[in-house]
């Protein structure tokens, strides 16, 4: 779940238009996303980040030292990297490299021309104010807060901090050490693998050993409220809360300290959880977030999702989005729903299992509250496009078609599906085509009707997957599922908070 992108995001993008079939190594070429063709770049690999950080609350001052370890995937005289902030210096294989920025492309000219096939390795130091620099109309990534700030954003976020290969078909490990004021908190993903202070600073060293998209990186500095733990399987848990969330944060804490049980649940039907630690991280109201992201093992959330209370289904969609589009990421952003669809499904499989309302009851109130005149139907979620990539009929129709799948297939093939594709892919990338195939070898079934029904056809299906099988009410109107209430409003606040 994030942040809606505006319709005028698809006209900044037109600018940066280049054919597929173009010479990846050329500046501004991308690395061939149908949604987004500037962002990424074909021409190498990135398996490692290391990122050394210096942040300046006070003043916002972001100092930092990436090096970047890479593999050519053809010969290489220039190359980009995603970034928006203003740039010292850049190494390639420890020999200086020309450098220059246009719009959110850092262009690099080797001095000697690395080869296809080649360890590349990439030290880019910069200095800057993050919440001063911009791209278009696309929304910052970068959030400030009364003490630090707050990087995370879909499907770009990298720009604002770190020079990346900012699309998910390049996952890389990361390495993060930010050095901040003493007293201050810095939080990144993964484990927390040490803890230094030095002259009047204090050093967090995160590390995250499995491999990440770049949009799910995030680093939180503030004055935050710490808690830690392990699971009983022996996970490091970092929960962190800010201080600004007075009344709200024990709401908060009462939804995010669940995780540990949510990620067992959740385990039974996904796998297992595939990284090494677990969390997230709260903002108060001085951020300024209308959502929250699934950045990896440590999402980030709202204050406002725990304004009536405790919301243990927001942590849910959070906490599936760590298989279903952290572990299994897109191959383009095309096939976003592979990500929402599933991770807004899990809110319903969690109300099955606290016993608030089956899936079959939010399938149909879901139906319900869109009439057929609807706008929301004329969005396919199996194809939004560009500009609505984070549209509510990917969420909300997006989990419908989930449902549709668990009727057509029953609950042993479908529980199959789940589980085989996660191992299929793991850590890797993977498209709805593929999502289908597999469905219907698993099932033994030609399932193209039922996925054109509800991911293609942008139009109202005659009526909500399963209803049929019920049989006729013997209720004048069936009775409101008891987690429907926040469910929705986890909705409205996400299109609330939509650009």
């Amino acid at each position: 779940m994030r942040v809606r992108r505006g319709t005028a995001v698809a006209a900044a993008l037109v600018t940066a238009l280049v054919p597929a079939t173009a010479a990846a190594a050329e500046p501004g070429a991308g690395i061939g996303d149908p949604y987004f063709p500037s962002y990424g770049n074909t021409g190498y690999d990135v398996g490692h980040y290391d990122l050394r950080l210096d942040y300046r609350p006070d003043t916002d001052r972001l100092t930092g030292t990436a090096t970047l370890v890479a593999r050519t995937t053809e010969e290489l005289d220039s190359f980009t990297l995603d970034f928006l902030l203003d740039v010292d210096s850049v190494r390639v294989n420890g020999r200086p490299a020309e450098h220059s920025s246009e719009g959110h492309k850092l262009t690099v000219e080797p001095s000697r021309t690395v080869a296809e096939d080649r360890q590349m390795t990439v030290v880019v130091k910069y200095s800057d104010h993050p919440s001063t620099v911009g791209w278009g109309d696309v929304p910052s990534a970068w959030h400030r807060t009364d003490d630090g700030a707050i990087a995370l954003g879909e499907p770009e976020a990298s720009w604002w901090w770190f020079p990346a290969n900012d699309h998910p078909r390049d996952k890389a490990t990361f390495d993060v050490r930010i050095q901040v004021p003493e007293g201050y908190k810095a939080i990144s993903n993964g484990e927390l693998t040490g803890r230094q202070t030095r002259h009047g600073k204090d050093i967090f060293l995160w590390r995250q050993d499995r491999p990440s998209t770049t949009y799910l990186a995030t680093l939180a500095v503030g004055d935050y409220e710490v808690h830690e733990d392990t699971t009983a399987s022996g996970l490091p848990v970092y929960n962190a809360y800010s201080p600004g969330l007075d009344e709200l944060a024990g709401p908060a804490r009462a939804s995010i300290e669940r995780g540990a049980e949510i990620l067992e649940f959740q385990e039974e039907s996904f796998g297992p959880y595939p990284y090494n630690a677990l969390g997230g991280v709260v903002a108060g109201p001085d951020a300024d977030l209308g959502f929250a992201l699934e950045t990896q093992t440590r999402p980030v959330y709202s204050h406002a999702f725990f304004g009536r209370g405790s919301n243990t289904y927001v942590v849910a969609h959070e906490l599936a989005h760590q298989w279903w589009g952290d572990h299994v990421s897109v191959d383009t952003w095309q096939d976003i729903w592979l990500n929402e669809g599933f991770a807004s499904y899990a809110e319903w499989m969690w109300s099955e299992y606290e016993g608030e309302g089956t899936a079959q009851e939010l399938a149909e109130f879901t139906y319900d509250a869109y009439p057929a005149d609807s706008a929301f139907w004329t969005v396919p979620p199996g194809d939004p496009g560009a500009d609505d990539v984070f549209h509510a009929s990917v969420y909300d129709r997006g989990a419908l078609a989930v449902h549709a799948l668990r009727v057509a297939v029953g609950e042993e093939d479908f529980a199959e599906i789940l589980r085989t594709w996660q191992e299929e892919h793991a850590h890797g990338n993977a498209t709805v085509a593929e999502f289908i195939d597999l469905s219907e070898k698993i099932s033994g079934k030609d399932l193209q009707t039922v996925f054109d029904t509800w991911l293609y056809t942008p139009e109202r299906p005659d009526a909500a997957p399963g209803a049929a099988e019920q049989g006729p009410s013997t209720m004048s109107a069936p009775a409101e599922p008891e987690s429907w209430d926040t469910i929705q409003r986890n909705r409205e606040l996400f299109h609330e908070g939509g650009h």
